[in-house]
């Protein structure tokens, strides 16, 4: 070997165990960062995403987009990888079913395709009771001491009736049965306090081509039947029919919540149940705007929903609780509220549950009351004005609270209350339905569901 060519294979030596001493089995930094054991899903520099399904209500979806930037700048940690969709559980299904699941989830239960449900019966929803004595995240005071009292105290967060939670309340409204004040003030119509001075309005109302009753959806006898419930029976009474107390549906406080349904189909405008479906709902709500129809059962985002709807003159929104049924009897508004929750196989349970109670922070609570969601939270309504702050002082002017839900109950083929209870109201309006079997079915549903309780 020549002198020149030893010298060059000598230098590519050098250069190979220069190579091998520097790396020294060290990370390059072009080499991706390794998950630690969380299980969660890791950017290059370390953060962990946190993926937050949220359903797309009446309240837009940009408050999500702010509360993603506003919970990143609170933890530099953390990347919220948004999912929001007015048909999430459509979205979110096919995912979870392949084992690939949000950390977080607001989606309320009571809607049709009852994903929520699924998983509650399923056991596939994280317990958050820890959460409750958690601090609200870049606050001092725990979740529990500044969420409004009643709120986990219900079967619509503690499904299993077993004193733990395991859903949290979000954006809850006062729901009832809302009206234009401007036609009565221009009929000099009294708004009714009981059911017998409904059916007089509602003589009165169809001389004048004006039919009493309507509504958007059978979905929203939710709250209507559940403030009847209330009204017929008091609180005990309603807790031992969402538990499926033996004979509850058959008694006569059911039975009078099921005749007045009935009575009510007399009364309901026409082309209700064509449009009471998902598509077609706001032509029953616009019923209200244009005084073909005195009332009907929502909750205040209703106002938002309809803003852009037109009206007649003089129109102005108003709400009243359910009417009693005796007069001087107690009249009741249901507060629904939406739910957050964890599922069981999300990857990011810590970082989720810090993520729930930042929903309870000032700083959230400010950017969900822009789009006119207001949390369950201390002071809340004392920063509410305009049509928020008349629909919220219900009741403060006597209306009675009411929540809660069923409980929930293992899977039983081809059995659900809510598909029973409220699904068939629509065959009730039409009259292909009696109230008599309407209410036979809900009491053999009942009967089902009584042994499978969780």
């Amino acid at each position: 070997m020549n002198m020149k060519k030893w010298l060059i294979t000598s230098l590519f030596i050098f250069f190979l165990f220069s190579l091998a001493a520097c790396s020294g089995g060290e990370s390059t930094g072009s080499e991706a960062p390794k998950d630690e054991g969380n299980g969660g899903e890791k950017t290059p520099a370390e953060k962990t995403t946190l993926h937050v399904a949220a359903l797309e209500s009446a309240y837009g979806a940009e408050m999500w987009s702010k509360i993603a930037e506003s919970f990143e700048a609170a933890n530099e940690n953390v990347i919220v990888k948004l999912t929001v969709e007015k048909n999430l559980e459509e979205v979110i299904r096919p995912n979870m079913q392949a084992g690939e699941y949000p950390d977080v989830v607001l989606l309320a239960t009571g809607r049709e395709e009852a994903l929520t449900e699924t998983l509650i019966k399923e056991n596939g929803v994280e317990k958050i009771t820890d959460v409750l004595g958690m601090k609200v995240y870049g606050e001092d005071g725990a979740v529990s001491e500044k969420m409004l009292s009643g709120f986990t105290d219900t079967l619509a967060t503690n499904p299993y009736a077993d004193g733990e939670t395991y859903l949290g309340p979000m954006f809850y409204s006062p729901t009832g049965l809302f009206y234009n004040a401007g036609i009565f003030e221009e009929k000099g119509w009294t708004v009714p306090e009981t059911w017998d001075e409904m059916w007089e309005l509602g003589e009165a109302a169809a001389k004048d081509g004006i039919s009493l009753f309507t509504y958007p959806t059978t979905g929203y006898f939710d709250t209507l039947v559940g403030s009847m419930l209330y009204a017929a029976g008091g609180p005990d009474f309603y807790q031992a029919a969402m538990t499926y107390e033996d004979g509850i549906w058959e008694s006569k406080e059911a039975t009078q919540v099921f005749e007045t349904v009935g009575k009510l189909a007399d009364y309901t405008h026409p082309n209700t149940v064509a449009n009471a479906n998902p598509n077609d709902f706001t032509k029953n709500q616009q019923l209200i705007l244009d005084n073909k129809a005195l009332f009907m059962p929502n909750g205040t985002w209703v106002a938002g929903e309809m803003a852009e709807a037109p009206r007649a003159e003089n129109f102005e929104w108003a709400m009243m609780p359910v009417p009693a049924f005796e007069k001087g009897g107690d009249r009741y508004a249901f507060t629904f509220f939406e739910q957050i929750w964890i599922p069981s196989e999300a990857k990011n349970k810590d970082i989720a549950k810090e993520f729930i109670t930042y929903m309870y922070s000032d700083k959230a609570a400010s950017i969900f009351l822009e789009a006119n969601a207001v949390q369950p939270i201390e002071g809340i309504t004392d920063q509410l004005d305009g049509q928020n702050e008349v629909f919220y002082q219900i009741y403060e002017e006597g209306a009675l609270p009411a929540m809660g839900t069923f409980a929930s109950t293992k899977p039983v083929p081809g059995v659900s209350m809510g598909d029973t209870l409220y699904g068939q109201v629509d065959s009730v309006m039409s009259g292909k339905l009696s109230v008599d079997k309407w209410q036979a079915s809900i009491e053999e549903a009942s009967d089902k569901l009584r042994p499978a309780l969780n």
